[in-house]
């Protein structure tokens, strides 16, 4: 990924995953403990990937550092970035997801990175299942959410 990649469609896809949320780009920009996910993509230590099938955009998977003070959902500690993972709805359940993580994963070793961070909503089993695969351990729990710890160690 680039600076010049949006990230709002892929942030979209992520909050939208269950059909009764209809989050928008004006709510989640009016929202800050969610519009920072997007804002001021690409920070230094930002970095992500992006799946394409044939011309279009699949998904996204990118990860932020954020500080004890402007927390993401899954924060962890200030030298854990916390990923974001996003498959359109045309092309979830054929592997992208898959896919997107196994490449930021091995694009987060090579950099040196020690751990990533996220966070899962309960009722997302098919999130769940994929981060467990991954080795993706529960270290937390805030509202309705999972905090879940990767070491890249």
């Amino acid at each position: 990924m680039t600076a010049d990649d949006d990230l709002m469609p892929f942030l979209l896809a992520a909050m939208n995953w269950r059909e009764d949320q209809q989050w928008t780009a004006e709510t989640l920009l009016a929202t800050p403990e969610v519009a920072h996910y997007v804002i001021g993509w690409m920070c230094v230590g930002d970095g992500g990937v992006i799946s394409h099938v044939g011309d279009h955009d699949a998904g996204a998977a990118w990860w932020r550092t954020f500080t004890s003070d402007d927390r993401g959902y899954g924060y962890v500690a200030d030298d854990v970035p916390e990923v974001g993972l996003a498959v359109l709805a045309p092309y979830r359940r054929t592997g992208v997801a898959t896919a997107l993580m196994g490449a930021l994963i091995a694009s987060a070793t090579a950099e040196g990175i020690g751990a990533l961070s996220l966070s899962v909503e309960d009722g997302n089993e098919a999130a769940r299942t994929l981060y467990d695969c991954l080795g993706f351990a529960k270290v937390g729990r805030v509202g309705d959410s999972d905090t879940l710890l990767l070491s890249l160690d």
